[in-house]
């Protein structure tokens, strides 16, 4: 007889972000850690800028079609665009993998490792880099603090919950692949506009990954588990 060819698993199908965390304890002491260390090393980079230099550099390279792409990418995830990308991946997933409790937990996870980064942004206040220093400044000027950045917040902490959907599939190493790239387009492009210090983009990504588990463990395992049981 002519062996069964079964189809592919579809991304998402064997997906860990509905697992409850063996770790409950240490992905909290993590990221509740992750947070103070990088409060405290924004509060120090607020008083000493030592990475000017390195945007200065950075921002020298806005010109032409490179310039013209950075400042595109800075506007294509900005805080709006950023939750419509969300809410659309989420509603996808939705139809595609038949689990909405799955699209949610996407969501949640999104939404929790990203806005909290607002919050430190706001009590650090660094300012952003000094436009009268920069050869390109972007325009219009962002009057918001600089640290961390919300954009690379938002980029990883999207791209790991993707990750984290596509982990047991097939795709999971395309994801890691197409994600990193994304990753470093996003903090190469708000240094390159004279948003961000490396500083800021570096810290963000230091803080998305280590805060996602901790972000997935409260909406996954305790809200979602609580008022919106269901299948795995």
């Amino acid at each position: 007889m002519p062996a069964v060819k079964h189809a592919a698993p579809m991304p998402g199908a064997q997906s860990r972000i509905l697992r409850a965390d063996p770790h409950p304890r240490r992905t909290l002491i993590v990221a509740v850690c992750a947070v103070a260390v990088l409060t405290l090393i924004g509060f120090l980079l607020r008083s000493h800028p030592v990475d000017l230099p390195i945007s200065q550099a950075l921002n020298a390279a806005h010109v032409g079609a490179l310039g013209a792409f950075t400042s595109a990418v800075y506007v294509a995830i900005g805080p709006g665009p950023a939750i419509i990308v969300t809410a659309l991946v989420a509603v996808a997933i939705g139809f595609v993998g038949g689990n909405w409790r799955r699209a949610a937990a996407f969501a949640g996870v999104v939404a929790l490792t990203w806005v909290p980064a607002g919050l430190v942004k706001v009590l650090v206040d660094r300012p952003r880099p000094d436009a009268q220093a920069l050869e390109h400044p972007y325009s219009p000027a962002q009057i918001d603090a600089s640290y961390p950045s919300g954009h690379t917040v938002f980029i990883v902490a999207l791209v790991v919950a993707a990750l984290y959907l596509l982990a047991g599939t097939r795709w999971f190493r395309l994801g890691v692949v197409i994600g990193s790239v994304l990753v470093v387009v996003v903090v190469l492009s708000v240094v390159i506009d004279g948003l961000h210090y490396s500083t800021d983009a570096l810290a963000s990504v230091a803080w998305a990954l280590l805060v996602a588990p901790a972000a997935r463990l409260v909406w996954v395992d305790w809200i979602l588990a609580r008022f919106w049981p269901g299948r795995r």
